[in-house]
């Protein structure tokens, strides 16, 4: 069926594996999230809660089998480099070459259609964007399993 494409955009904490395990958690709990769903809409409309099926996240990973969650929930860690369920940043080389900078704003980033082409089945990547030069969002994206 193909790998889809997911994006999340939650306001900056300097944690960022806080921020990625409150993310999740929230998407888990409001069921966006194959099963749940099976084509979760981005950009996330919050007031859209197709409700959790599971009871935990492992099980609705289990439940999506080799599709994938198709969200945030295939992603458990935070790496410094790309792996298979994980985000890590981008690096300053690639920030300056996706968005001729290395402090992008939020509307930069999610305009970029180059951003996904760094990113493999089953990976994501996060950029700190910025407002008038401080941090301001954490943009999560990635591609399910398949």
């Amino acid at each position: 069926m193909g790998a889809h494409p997911w994006f999340y955009a939650v306001p900056y904490v300097e944690d960022v594996c806080a921020a990625l395990r409150a993310l999740t958690e929230r998407e888990f709990r409001a069921g966006r999230y194959n099963p749940a769903e099976e084509f979760p809409r981005f950009p996330v409309d919050l007031r859209h809660r197709p409700g959790c099926r599971h009871d935990s996240i492992d099980e609705a990973r289990e439940a999506a089998a080799e599709d994938g969650t198709r969200s945030i929930l295939d992603i458990d860690k935070v790496a410094d480099r790309p792996d298979f369920g994980a985000v890590c940043a981008l690096d300053e080389d690639e920030s300056e070459d996706l968005f001729g900078s290395t402090r992008p704003s939020a509307k930069e980033i999610l305009a970029s259609e180059d951003l996904f082409e760094q990113i493999e089945r089953g990976q994501g990547v996060y950029v700190i964007a910025y407002e008038d030069g401080k941090p301001s969002q954490i943009i999560f994206a990635g591609y399910s399993y398949d």
